[in-house]
């Protein structure tokens, strides 16, 4: 049903394969668009924007200690350092 097709990144414009088996997942999920760049610039915008999300100081509802979130904590809901999220799941 689905075949391997060649596409051109928009970022780097080197040539890339959408494989059958992408294709079967990306519909799977309901993916109406194709991929628009490869697995190395989709990983480079992935990392560019964790490095430039703004993150917000609180104190962890646990333990007590400094936590950073990269939402503005509001006073409705606890908020745990990561160690403590963990433990809670």
């Amino acid at each position: 049903m689905f075949e391997d097709k060649t596409l051109v990144c928009k970022d780097c414009g080197q040539e890339f394969v959408f494989t059958a088996g992408e294709q079967e997942f990306y519909a799977e999920k309901g993916f109406q668009n194709e991929p628009m760049r490869c697995k190395e610039c989709r990983i480079a915008k992935k990392q560019a924007l964790r490095e430039n999300r703004e993150m917000h100081t609180t104190v962890c509802a646990a333990c007590g200690k400094e936590a950073k979130v990269p939402f503005i904590p509001k006073n409705d809901r606890p908020i745990y350092c990561s160690e403590c999220f963990a433990n809670h799941q």
